[in-house]
C-alpha cells in the first residue's frame, strides 16, 4: 500500500465509525476506500465488517448506561440479531465476485436512498415506549440478515425498527442500535475470517482508526448537527453508486 492509500484507509474507518455511532453508514466509507485501493467487492465488504467492529464496541461502551438499564431486552434483540447476521453472512459467502459486483449498485442506491429517507422513516413520538411485538422482532431479524450480507445503511434501518415498533428516547434506541450492531459484525466477522475473505493489510490500517471514531462518534452524536454527517454519508454513498452503475 502507498501512503496515500494508508491515509484514505485510516480515515475512512474513523470517520465510518463516526458516523455508525451517530446514526450508521459507516460501511459507506470503508468500502468504498477499501475498493479504490484494489481490493475486491466480496473482500472489501467483508473486511468493512471486520474493521468497524472495534468502533461498534466503543459506541456502546460509550452507551453502556442506558444499555445496562434495558440489558434484558438487548440480549434478547441481539440473540434474534446474531441468527439473522450468521444467515446473511453465510450467503454473502456462496456468492462469487462478479455475482456479487453485478448487485452492488444496486445495493449502495438502495441503501443510500434509504439512509437519506431516514428523517422521514423516524416516528414522530420517540417518547412513547412500547413493547416491540411479533412484527417488530420479525423485522429486526431481516434487518440483521441484511446486516450480515452487506451492512450500509443497516443502522438506520435498525434505528426506524426500534423507533417504530419499540420507541423511546432516541439515544436509548441508538444505545441498542449500538450493542446489537456489535453482536451482528461479531458473527461477521467469524464467518468472513473463517471463510478466508478478510483483506488484513487494510483491516490493520482501519481497525484502530474505528476504535477511536466510535467513541467519538458518541461525543458528535451528542453536539454535532446530524444533518451535516447525514449529508456526508449521503454524498459518498451517492458516488459509489454512480462509479458502480458506471465501471
Amino acid at each position: 500500500m502507498s501512503i496515500f492509500d494508508v491515509v484514505l484507509l485510516f480515515a475512512a474507518g474513523f470517520m465510518s465509525s463516526v458516523v455508525n455511532a451517530i446514526a450508521g453508514g459507516g460501511t459507506f466509507l470503508t468500502f468504498g476506500a477499501m475498493t479504490l485501493t484494489g481490493v475486491p467487492p466480496i473482500m472489501a465488504n467483508a473486511t468493512s465488517s471486520v474493521t468497524q467492529f472495534p468502533g461498534y464496541v466503543t459506541s456502546a461502551l460509550a452507551y453502556r448506561t442506558e444499555i445496562r438499564a434495558h440489558w434484558r431486552e438487548a440480549l434478547l434483540l441481539g440473540g434474534l440479531s446474531v441468527a439473522g447476521s450468521l444467515a446473511g453472512a453465510l450467503i454473502l459467502l456462496s456468492l462469487s465476485n462478479p455475482a456479487f459486483r453485478e448487485i452492488v449498485p444496486w445495493l449502495l442506491l438502495a441503501a443510500t436512498a434509504l439512509f437519506a429517507a431516514g428523517p422521514w422513516l423516524k416516528p414522530k413520538h420517540l417518547d412513547a415506549a412500547h413493547p416491540m411485538g411479533p412484527v417488530g422482532w420479525a423485522a429486526q431479524f431481516l434487518t440483521s440478515i441484511y446486516g450480515g450480507f452487506f451492512g450500509a445503511g443497516m443502522g438506520i434501518m435498525m434505528l426506524a425498527v426500534l423507533g417504530i415498533f419499540r420507541g423511546g428516547d432516541y439515544h436509548l434506541l441508538n444505545a441498542m442500535k449500538n450493542f446489537i450492531a456489535v453482536l451482528i459484525a461479531a458473527v461477521a466477522v467469524i464467518v468472513f475470517w473463517g471463510g478466508g475473505v478478510v483483506a488484513w493489510g487494510p483491516a490493520l490500517v482501519m481497525i484502530p482508526a474505528g476504535a477511536l471514531g466510535g467513541y467519538s462518534g458518541v461525543w458528535a452524536a451528542r453536539r454535532v448537527p446530524q444533518v451535516v454527517m447525514r449529508g456526508l454519508v449521503v454524498a459518498v454513498g451517492l458516488a459509489l453508486t454512480l462509479y458502480y452503475f458506471m465501471t
